[in-house]
């Protein structure tokens, strides 16, 4: 064979080998990612399509790349251990969880699983012993908010300065509970307003204690942050609704389901950012060798619906300073 037509073999060769292995590449079966959360099912939908997003924008298309198996608890932590036996039996790549609840039933469920937290605070949930090296299998995002209580604070007192006596809807359960409690009392106390504590632990105490901040004359409410209530904004919000309380809360989301201001860590940018830790656990980086990020986003969220409603003018201090304002 001459040296030409050795040449033009060993170029179709490559060729079809090429094509081959783009045909078997597209033959593969997509990936199975599982998807924990603590919330229902449309509550936690813009987290979801977050994920998608950031999935996207690292090359990986749902359906044709990977496919993702959800599971939603509809804010009953009772139900999460059951769902993530449920997801471990499909035998995932990865997990994605949010929050830490979330996380915690998974990796009881599937230890040898790699574990994505979306948002939450592992370390202070004994998930991992150190963000920058969070070694076995979890990893991804922390969302620590305590130290946001005196802020949440702060802006209603600049909104409603003559307020005396403030309910704060808390749980003392868990590891960062009596420290959240802690911080209420301390930010009270720096703007010399009362705090009432309507202390939670799970769903059913939640309407039993908005009632007893009313007896005790709360004038306006304080949603602390815990991994359950997001689901159950809607009904909290409800309830406040009824005591004419302009309601602020940590959780950025809070603003947009009715509540007057919020100001927290941006939880779908926290989600869009999980991604990254699952493409680059799919590529074969052990999760104990990604640190843990910590939020770098936070918005501040102003409800001008709400505060007609209310009767409230909002000062312009806070309108210009909100990263989003509803109208």
């Amino acid at each position: 064979m001459s040296t030409r037509r050795r040449w033009l073999a060993a170029g179709v060769g490559s060729s079809a080998l090429a094509w081959m292995g783009a045909l078997r590449a597209q033959a593969s079966p997509p990936v199975l990612i599982a998807w924990l959360s603590i919330n229902t099912r449309d509550t936690g939908r813009g987290g979801v399509n977050a994920f998608n997003e950031g999935m996207a924008t690292l090359g990986w298309n749902l359906g044709t790349h990977y496919v993702l198996e959800e599971r939603h608890a509809d804010g009953q932590m009772d139900r999460l251990p059951a769902l993530a036996q449920e997801l471990a039996a499909r035998k995932p790549a990865v997990i994605v969880a949010e929050p830490v609840p979330s996380a915690r039933a998974v990796a009881a469920a599937a230890p040898t699983t790699p574990i994505v937290l979306a948002n939450g605070d592992p370390l202070a949930n004994g998930l991992v012993t150190s963000l920058a090296r969070p070694g076995g299998m979890i990893t991804g995002l922390s969302n620590v908010t305590s130290d946001l209580n005196q802020k949440v604070v702060e802006l209603l007192m600049e909104a409603l300065p003559k307020l005396q006596r403030v309910g704060f809807l808390a749980t003392s359960t868990g590891p960062r509970g009596g420290a959240q409690v802690a911080n209420a009392r301390q930010a009270a106390e720096r703007f010399r307003v009362e705090a009432i504590i309507g202390d939670v632990a799970r769903p059913e105490d939640i309407e039993p204690a908005l009632v007893r901040l009313a007896k005790d004359k709360a004038q306006a409410l304080v949603i602390l942050a815990a991994a359950w209530f997001f689901p159950h904004y809607p009904k909290i919000l409800s309830l406040a609704a009824v005591q004419r309380w302009p309601v602020v809360s940590t959780v950025a989301g809070g603003a947009g389901q009715g509540g007057l201001i919020s100001y927290g860590p941006d939880r779908d940018a926290l989600i869009r950012r999980s991604a990254y830790y699952v493409d680059r656990i799919l590529k074969g980086v052990k999760p104990g060798d990604l640190p843990i990020e910590q939020p770098t986003v936070f918005d501040l969220v102003v409800n001008l619906k709400t505060a007609k409603a209310l009767g409230i003018t909002m000062p312009w201090s806070i309108v210009v300073r909100a990263t989003e304002v509803i109208e």
